[in-house]
């Protein structure tokens, strides 16, 4: 079963090293991991500008797996990487199964009102908003509830831990929880 490994590390300057130590988790469960950068650029779309290339290339890439696990530690701001939310979408829509993790404890919510800091005020009701009138989701989950239902609706659900920020990109505890997890599925 080939497993589309969906995360920003693909951006990090060790991103071959993450990306091994990834697929070594999934060999030693049985999976082959499939890491965004492992694609081969098909000639015929040497026409086109170097972003579509990558877009259709993964497209590609991730119908060629049976499953997606995402990394959504927050990413530049207090949300996911935009990129990995597409790709877990895709595949979600795809039917296949979509599994989650993040290497930050605290809640999408909690990360959102820190991030906006001064620019927040209280409804009449009590639920936060920003200074542009938009409403703050307050859920509980590990990032926008889209995230975490389709992990929840694929029969799983988002492993969650604190790691210290020096090894966020690199450690693979919780992301092995969710191989392991998708190894038990899949053994049933």
């Amino acid at each position: 079963m080939r497993i589309y490994l969906a995360g920003p590390e693909v951006f990090l300057a060790d991103a071959d090293a993450v990306a091994a130590g990834k697929k070594a988790v999934c060999a030693a469960h049985g999976l082959a991991g499939v890491f965004p950068l492992d694609l081969p650029l098909a000639p015929e779309a040497a026409s086109l500008e170097a972003h579509q290339r990558i877009y259709r290339a993964n497209e590609a890439h991730i119908r060629s797996c049976d499953a997606l696990i995402a990394n959504l530690t927050p990413f530049r701001g207090p949300s996911a990487d935009a990129g990995t939310a597409y790709e877990l979408g895709f595949m979600r829509a795809l039917g296949r199964p979509v599994l989650a993790y993040t290497n930050i404890l605290s809640d999408f919510a909690g990360r959102t009102l820190a991030h906006l800091g001064p620019h927040l005020r209280r409804r009449p009701d009590g639920a936060w908003e920003d200074d542009q009138g938009m409403g703050i989701e307050e859920f509980g989950l590990a990032d926008n509830l889209m995230l975490d239902g389709g992990v929840i609706e694929a029969g799983f659900r988002v492993e969650r831990q604190d790691v210290p920020e020096a090894q966020r990109w690199h450690d693979l505890t919780a992301f092995t929880r969710c191989v392991r997890s998708l190894a038990a599925t899949l053994a049933r």
